[in-house]
């Protein structure tokens, strides 16, 4: 074969700090270039001056400061008449250096592939020259530019090989002269970024090959992408030019319906990415998504005029072919999902969300940037996790115990009232000022109405969707939120998988599920997240630790809501650490101000009605029923951790983690991490004592919450200190004997409370089928708002057509208006009579008793003269009264609550914009634990 000919051609922009080593790597190729051309766009910093020395003045062309890449080689073309034959361009970039044999390997390459056109090198950094940057390019349907490795990757040769590929970079690229007249060059509209991978996906589509050769070999600084360098070549942003032209490649190029697929997908992707940025404070790359897309939109003429430059070659079948083959060549569909995972993972760790040009923008000029790989087995990596592994295995734990709950009609049973109803439900519920049920109320709904309102929206407006994964999930849930809170603070992953295991299956968490304990479930989930955002807030720099404590006042306020007592509970510690700390850093004095006065801002109203009756402070979200409390519940009882009532595990099964706690008071390092962690330990069994001695409204307050407390103190404790027992089991002896044994005994922990609660299953008031507590045939002649007076037992509630919804058995009624009711009530079910009058003045209409209805109280009422039987089976018992029912007119609602509500929704959204991730601080990160052990 004939030798071929190369053009070199060398492109400079103030590229003079890597220049110099550039124009020595070619110089000494092992195979020259036939002729080279030197090309400098208006440098500044003498890179025309280095070319010049080079190359010669003769053969050096100067251009103005704005003219492009694609510009600069068409010029230095034409003034380079073609030599026929076998004619290559070699285009290199000032900051690109090839290895010595790299031009050699490139037309070796090329001499065995008749049909390839474009070749390029294997890219690697300049800086630090094992990492790979680049072994061809690929790119998704929304533009996002793919290199298929993994972040930081080194080269070991595990890509190596010759591959046909969608597109190689200009950096080192090698073309055909006669495939680049044929396709027209670089297209001028690409002035910077995506003007390889559009050369590129034209030359595929004339029926040429664009391969990567990994044994040539260059070294790329990447200053455009990277901002090292000042860039005049387009008036707009760097960041909008390189979005706007991803976009316009892919609207170009791709065939046509599959173009209109990746236009919708686009447009519905810059709004969310869009709404990402704003949220995450960042309004310029906010302002260039849509400035991006804008200008594709707007200008539908020049999209047409590309698409029409780039129609394929061949008839219809070879066009559908070619396609076929690029799109084996593009980013796979599956590689969505790890995108997904990864921006969910770093808007959730504080990071600024990943742009669809695959670069952190927010980095500094001299700072690395990263692309999320094309991988196919991201989902099989997720999976393999060790968080996933736990929370999956706790999830089949909880469903194996809670068996008897799944497939019912209807959840309810203890403290939780019988789920029914939706989310619109509940948002009328929560926002009305008048609550017509029972007898009436004006009272402030309970605030976690409004979260179970927004979750339940969230869940396609079923309540019963929300409330099972709250209350029957929270097992699994409170697992990963441990998991993921101890990141920072246990670095040994096993420690961590344990800590995680055992605290999500403490008798708080069994109990609170057995008793339909909502509240304390979700404060349960909620509680490590607590403990980590406190973590942050006293030891990361200002910036991230405000946004911790935003978060921390959201989160607090949501416990705060389900339980008042958490409240009070977070707030002592909250302000002892804030005092320890806040000369250690500054501003996590006001960091922890803001977390604990959110929540008193956005539950206001409702804490003020709290104010009023202090001791309801101690009960939570549900119903208050005195046999759900142990009575005189023992000590040691709460030593162990265990709340009383339905549900609890043995005292046996969370004894591993008090012996593991006890041993680390024997440990002489890290005495700080120890009297932390027991300190919290005790100050939540001292809460959890006298929380069990009050009574409230006739029933003793439930320790839940008090020991969750307890509990996280000492699990953060061991976490921390686990790896000084791995250490006394390498001493020999008998401290190997006593360190064996007490991690024996503290790996038991979980292992015997998932095997206890999955063999004993849930046993409790709570069921999955819960019977209605209103009867259909009340429900139904309840068609003109008629109340109902239901009798159980020796109690009585005043109903209002149909079942409750959550929150409304909790709204205060008025004393002289209740009193009337029960005395009128008492007097019916006494056989006294003369009371029904009352009871209609009142709005009731029928009076119901709950199954079995005792036969003697069935007499009773039948003998009353001012009331009927309307039914009376198993399903219980039905009067009508006599008497007409007097309708009560509604109550005029406070001229505060409606702009209230207006104000509570725009507190929220500034508290949430301000607790978003936004840009990452320059200023260095301490690792928790490690500020935490230093103080």
């Amino acid at each position: 074969m004939t030798r071929p000919y190369v053009t070199a051609i060398v492109v400079a922009h103030d590229g003079a700090r890597w220049l110099g080593e550039t124009m020595r790597a070619l110089v000494s190729q092992s195979r020259r270039p036939d002729r080279v051309a030197g090309v400098d766009n208006g440098s500044r910093d003498g890179s025309a001056g280095l070319l010049a020395q080079t190359l010669g003045s003769g053969n050096l062309i100067s251009l103005p400061r704005s003219t492009g890449f694609g510009e600069a080689v068409a010029e230095a073309l034409a003034k380079l008449p073609p030599r026929g034959g076998d004619e290559w361009i070699w285009l290199l970039h000032d900051d690109c250096a090839p290895d010595r044999r790299a031009l050699e390997w490139l037309l070796t390459a090329a001499e065995r592939d008749p049909k390839a056109a474009v070749l390029g090198p294997k890219l690697r950094d300049w800086l630090d020259r094992r990492r790979l940057l680049e072994v061809g390019v690929t790119v998704g349907r929304t533009g996002r530019r793919d290199t298929g490795l993994e972040p930081r990757e080194f080269d070991q040769g595990q890509h190596d090989g010759t591959r046909e590929v969608l597109s190689v970079s200009t950096a080192g690229m090698l073309i055909r002269r006669d495939v680049w007249e044929g396709v027209g060059g670089l297209d001028p509209f690409f002035p910077l970024f995506r003007d390889d991978l559009d050369l590129c996906w034209r030359v595929r589509n004339a029926g040429h090959k664009v391969l990567n050769v990994t044994s040539a070999v260059a070294w790329h600084a990447e200053a455009a992408a990277r901002r090292r360098r000042p860039i005049a070549v387009s008036g707009d942003h760097p960041r909008r030019l390189d979005r706007r032209n991803a976009i316009f490649v892919v609207m170009a190029n791709l065939p046509f319906w599959a173009m209109w697929w990746a236009l919708l997908r686009n447009v519905l992707g810059s709004a969310v990415r869009t709404l990402l940025f704003i949220v995450s404070k960042q309004p310029a790359n906010a302002l260039d998504e849509m400035v991006a897309m804008g200008s594709i939109l707007a200008h539908p003429f020049r999209l047409l005029r590309a698409r029409r430059a780039r129609r394929p070659v061949g008839n219809k079948q070879d066009r559908k072919r070619g396609y076929i083959r690029i799109k084996r060549l593009m980013t796979p569909r599956g590689a969505a999902y790890r995108r997904l995972i990864d921006m969910v993972q770093s808007f959730l760790a504080g990071e600024a969300p990943v742009d669809s040009t695959g670069r952190h923008h927010h980095a500094s000029p001299e700072e690395e940037y990263e692309v999320v790989p094309a991988d196919t087995g991201a989902v099989k990596r997720f999976i393999g996790r060790p968080g996933v592994i736990l929370m999956f295995a706790l999830t089949i734990v909880a469903l194996v115990a809670e068996r008897s709950l799944l497939g019912g009609e209807r959840l309810g049973g203890g403290a939780l009232v019988p789920v029914t109803g939706g989310a619109s439900d509940l948002w009328a519920f929560y926002t009305e000022g008048f609550h017509d049920i029972g007898l009436g109320s004006t009272a402030w709904a309970p605030p976690y109405v409004a979260v179970l309102a927004a979750l339940s929206t969230l869940a396609f407006g079923k309540t019963w969707l929300a409330v099972s994964v709250l209350l029957l999930g929270s097992v699994p849930m409170a697992g990963a939120t441990a998991y993921l809170a101890t990141r920072h603070l246990i670095p040994a992953v096993p420690a961590r998988a344990w800590a995680a295991g055992t605290y999500a299956l403490l008798p708080v968490a069994t109990g609170a599920i057995a008793a339909g304990r909502l509240g304390t479930a979700v404060v349960f989930v909620l509680l490590p997240l607590y403990a980590s955002l406190v973590t942050t807030l006293l030891s990361a720099e200002r910036r991230r630790a405000r946004r911790a404590g935003w978060s921390l006042g959201l989160l607090l306020a949501v416990g705060t809501a389900f339980v008042p007592l958490v409240y009070p509970l977070f707030a002592v510690l909250g302000v002892l650490a804030a005092v320890a700390f806040g000369g250690v850093r500054r501003g996590a004095v006001t960091s922890m101000a803001i977390a604990l006065v959110v929540p008193v801002a956005l539950l206001f109203p409702w804490l003020a009605g709290l104010a009023a009756d202090p001791g309801k402070i101690l009960l939570e979200a549900g119903l208050h029923d005195p046999a759900l409390v142990d009575a005189g519940l023992a000590p040691e009882s709460l030593l162990a951790l265990s709340p009383g009532g339905p549900g609890l595990l043995p005292f046996w099964v969370t004894a591993g983690l008090v012996t593991a706690a006890l041993a680390a008071l024997l440990m002489r390092r890290q005495r700080m991490i120890v009297a932390i962690g027991w300190g919290i330990a005790l100050y939540g069994v001292l809460a959890a004592i006298l929380v069990s001695r009050i009574t409230v409204e006739g029933a003793r307050a439930w320790p839940g919450v008090p020991l969750a407390f307890a509990g996280t103190g000492l699990l953060v404790l061991v976490g921390l200190t686990a790896h000084r027992l791995a250490e006394l089991r390498a001493g020999g002896g008998l401290l190997r004997v006593g360190a064996t044994v007490v991690v024996a005994v503290a790996f038991s922990t979980p292992l015997l409370a998932a095997g206890y609660w999955m063999v004993n299953g849930v046993r409790g008031p709570l069921v999955g089928d819960a019977p209605e507590v209103l009867t259909v045939l009340a429900a139904l002649r309840s068609t003109h708002g008629e109340r109902t007076l239901v009798v159980k037992g020796s109690s009585f509630t005043v109903l209002h057509g149909r079942t409750p919804l959550l929150g409304e058995s909790e709204l205060p009624v008025a004393s002289e208006a209740r009193a009337r009711v029960g005395t009128a009530a008492q007097g019916l079910i006494g056989g006294r009579g003369g009371d029904a009058a009352t009871l209609a003045q009142n709005g009731i209409a029928m009076v119901a008793v709950a199954p079995p209805v005792p036969a003697e109280l069935a007499k009773t009422l039948d003998s009353q003269p001012s009331l009927q039987r309307l039914s009376l089976s198993e399903a219980g018992g039905l009067w009508g009264l006599a008497e007409p029912v007097t309708r009560v007119p509604a109550q005029p609602v406070s001229i505060l609550h409606t702009p209230w509500l207006w104000a509570q929704g725009v507190l929220v959204l500034v508290a949430a914009l301000l607790a978003a991730p936004g840009r990452r601080s320059p200023e260095a990160l301490e690792t928790p634990a490690v500020a935490l052990a230093g103080a």
